[in-house]
């Protein structure tokens, strides 16, 4: 059977209580940068979050728009969006035409800052 005795600060000469106060300085300093970083992660990790969101949101508005416009020629399209706007589309077409038109649907579209169009064109046999 564990006994614990309580710590009678009292009876411990001044160099333990010293001791006892630089430990506690150590861990408070500790604990405190600890939590300056944590902090610091979790900005980091809702900007990456909202980062996300924005990227998710142009590519959704980039396929709506693909969608309406009905571009026939154009097999199923690839829509991507990095972090700092840029779409990549990568698909093929039967035309050069249907290819530069869900280029410049994409171009339109807000909060887009560049395209990377990996669309080849296949011409029917």
């Amino acid at each position: 059977m564990l006994l614990l005795q309580p710590l009678d600060l009292s009876s411990t000469c001044k160099d333990h209580h010293y001791e006892l106060c630089d430990d506690c300085l150590a861990c408070a300093m500790l604990l405190g940068s600890t939590a300056a970083i944590a902090d610091q992660d979790s900005t980091s990790d809702s900007a990456h979050a909202m980062a996300f969101v924005k990227d998710s949101a142009i590519t959704t508005e980039v396929k709506s728009k693909l969608a309406a416009g009905h571009i026939t020629s154009l097999e199923r399209i690839h829509v991507g969006t990095d972090k700092d706007g840029v779409v990549w589309l990568s698909s093929s077409a039967r035309t050069r035409e249907a290819a530069d038109k869900a280029v410049a649907i994409a171009r339109a579209t807000d909060h887009v800052t560049n395209v990377h169009s990996d669309i080849t064109v296949k011409r029917a046999d």
